[in-house]
């Protein structure tokens, strides 16, 4: 426990059976459970995580948790609280297909949950976040099972959350002054296109290394976002910014080590993975666009957003004639000049408010 909040970590596993050891042994003690999801893994890290459930050094814990069951009586008041409390029964079927390996899960300070299916690396942390919840830990972090996060650090990643200063901490690589030097070029190239494209989404301007995975999170953050429709894949890190901002929830980064070149084997095809997450941050902006900033609440936003690409939209047609009149030497009245200069102006224009307002209205959400 940590100031007498406890903490959790979730370790998202697939093909990890020669890190996974030295994440469980290296585990600080403070933390209470450490919630390993094999994403049904093709190796033997099933039966390496069995192996340390059995091993009293590493699996002793005095501190029972059990699932909160805090049955509502209904009344003329509470019909929400009824609701709220069923849909956190029924929601587990909307998540990967799991088993609980455990035979005391209540004692046991290794936590096994078993994928029947693989789901993705955001489907296995939001298994973990689930059974997290569902046993009302204050604080969860999540570390990936190849080893590439320093448990030294994971005192301040969760500190914030413990003290109720914010929702959701996230690690941040690229401010440590070796980020150049130890991460991989194309890995470097790749988060940082990634960052750009998360800051407009997700609203969080000043957010960077978004795809880091060394983080904390509070209670009341889980209970504010359906976490069963966290993205499954990759782009896991990005998604959760998106419903984060949504919910209004506070965020803080903490400069963190670059760790590779540990045994661990990457199994992200870079390329692939850019292509794909920057697909989904732009659905993810629109999302938010219009459940944030209309939906939930009109806000100016969404009109200088909305006339932006409108009047983008409708400039279309005249950049076409510009551009064919250039390569082909047509000569071209005014009035499609006008035309262009007119609707590029005030396109511009109307998205550089939007961004400036949506920047000072989540201003306050960084810490």
């Amino acid at each position: 426990m940590l100031n007498n909040k406890r903490v959790a970590v979730v370790v998202p596993a697939y093909n990890e059976e020669q890190q996974i050891g030295m994440v469980i042994e290296t585990m600080p003690d403070f933390v209470d459970r450490i919630v390993i999801v094999n994403d049904k893994s093709r190796d033997r890290t099933l039966e390496v995580v069995k192996s340390y459930i059995k091993d009293e050094r590493y699996n002793h814990s005095d501190l029972v948790i059990r699932a909160f069951e805090n049955s509502v009586v209904p009344n003329r008041y509470n019909e929400a609280e009824v609701i709220l409390e069923k849909m956190n029964r029924e929601e587990i079927k909307y998540f990967t297909k799991q088993e609980i390996v455990n035979e005391s899960p209540d004692r046991d300070r290794i936590i096994l949950i078993n994928h029947i299916e693989n789901g993705g690396v955001g489907a296995a942390i939001a298994s973990g976040y689930k059974w997290c919840k569902d046993h009302r830990i204050d604080c969860v972090a999540v570390m990936a099972g190849d080893g590439q996060m320093d448990p030294t650090e994971l005192r301040e990643i969760c500190m914030p959350v413990v003290n109720d200063e914010v929702d959701y901490v996230k690690g941040n690589r690229l401010r440590h002054p070796s980020a150049k030097y130890v991460i991989p070029k194309v890995r470097f190239f790749g988060n940082s296109v990634l960052s750009i494209l998360t800051k407009i989404a997700s609203g969080y301007w000043r957010v960077s290394d978004t795809q880091t995975g060394y983080t904390a999170i509070s209670l009341r953050a889980l209970d504010s976002i359906k976490i069963y429709e966290i993205y499954k894949s990759y782009g896991m890190p990005n998604d959760i910014l998106v419903k984060l901002n949504i919910a209004g929830c506070t965020l803080k980064e903490v400069t963190i080590k670059p760790v590779y070149r540990i045994g661990e084997k990457s199994k992200m095809k870079i390329p692939k993975v850019i292509v794909k997450v920057s697909f989904l941050l732009v659905k993810l902006f629109f999302v938010r666009l219009w459940v944030k900033y209309f939906i939930r609440d009109l806000h100016p936003v969404f009109l200088f957003y909305n006339l932006g690409f409108l009047l983008g939209i409708l400039n279309i047609p005249y950049t076409l004639k510009i551009i064919k009149a250039f390569l082909y030497g047509i000569t071209l009245s005014y009035e499609p000049l006008l035309a262009f200069i007119f609707l590029s102006v005030f396109s511009l224009q109307f998205l550089f408010f939007a961004m400036w307002m949506d920047f000072l209205d989540n201003e306050r959400l960084y810490k």
